[in-house]
């Protein structure tokens, strides 16, 4: 999951292709086993997906759906004996500036529209309609200390949206970005403790932060290109991104690991409470446990 330091982009449409693949390697033979993988994009303002395919190493069938959040799936059975698991996506997407980026709220250099009011968001009915993005979870949960400054910074801040923005600076400032530092299972309370994390960490802190609040806040998964001055036709290392969107009369999306609002470098996979909605991979087996999970995601900017 990556950090960037500046995300200004022109008003070109960039063209990604984006290769993602995991394989898992077991010691023993594995009998049985039943998968999930969230690694391919889907059209929605701000992106367009031109081609986008799945290759699965022993392959037995695939079935595709879209879940309760509207996230893409694959979702496939392999009832032969196997000693590796290899899922290979490749996409090719181009995004561009839209004043919906991010299925309903607005992206960087748009200029921002009339923003709801604490009372009026209160009034709207959001509560009801997002009572999901509302409830912490266990990854959102909040301490005294983060409660106390929710309390805070809902005290100073205009509206939700400055909310918004004012809890992702102080994420910034206070977290110090560290590869390797927690995992998938670290909640926002262990990762503000630690002073440190990774993007997913990030976005756990500003949701649980937002919600509460009163803000209904919703995490966002996809892939991120690290280099705003990206080279046309270089290939380079990417990971996985985290990042956020609230709602202040529309969805508003915004990287809080970046402290900034998604540009053309941010491709959205998927959307959810916190990252257990939207893991790349997700499955049961039967057979000795994994002894390795290798990933590779590989980003080329083609325009």
């Amino acid at each position: 999951m990556t950090a960037i330091s500046e995300n200004a982009y022109g008003p070109d449409i960039w063209r990604l292709l984006i290769v993602h693949r995991t394989e898992l390697t077991y010691p023993d033979t594995v009998t049985t086993s039943y998968n999930e993988f969230r690694m391919q994009p889907s059209d929605e303002p701000g992106q367009a997906v031109l081609s986008s395919r799945i290759e699965i190493d022993p392959f037995e069938g695939v079935t595709s759906y879209l879940d309760y959040f509207g996230t893409r799936v694959a979702s496939f059975d392999v009832h032969r004996p196997h000693r590796h698991l290899t899922v290979t996506a490749t996409s090719t997407v181009e995004t561009f500036p839209s004043t919906a980026f991010g299925a309903g709220g607005y992206g960087a250099g748009v200029a921002d529209p009339e923003r709801l009011t604490w009372e009026q968001l209160a009034a709207s009915g959001a509560h009801d309609r997002y009572e999901e993005f509302l409830t912490p979870t266990h990854l959102t949960e909040l301490d005294d200390e983060l409660n106390g400054l929710s309390e805070q910074i809902r005290s100073e801040a205009a509206d939700p949206s400055a909310a918004g923005r004012a809890v992702c600076s102080l994420l910034t400032k206070s977290l110090r970005y560290e590869q390797g530092a927690t995992g998938v299972h670290t909640s926002a309370a262990e990762a503000w403790s630690e002073k440190r994390g990774v993007c997913q960490d990030f976005s756990h802190l500003a949701i649980g932060m937002l919600r509460a609040m009163g803000v209904p806040t919703r995490y966002v998964s996809g892939y991120l290109h690290p280099d705003r001055d990206a080279e046309i036709g270089k290939t380079v290392v990417g990971q996985s991104h985290a990042w956020v969107e609230w709602f202040d009369g529309m969805w508003v999306p915004f990287d809080p690991t970046n402290a900034s609002a998604p540009g053309h470098s941010h491709v959205v996979v998927g959307r959810g409470r916190d990252y257990r909605d939207v893991p790349p991979v997700k499955g049961v087996y039967a057979g000795p446990e994994a002894s390795g999970n290798e990933v590779t995601v590989r980003v080329t900017r083609l325009r």
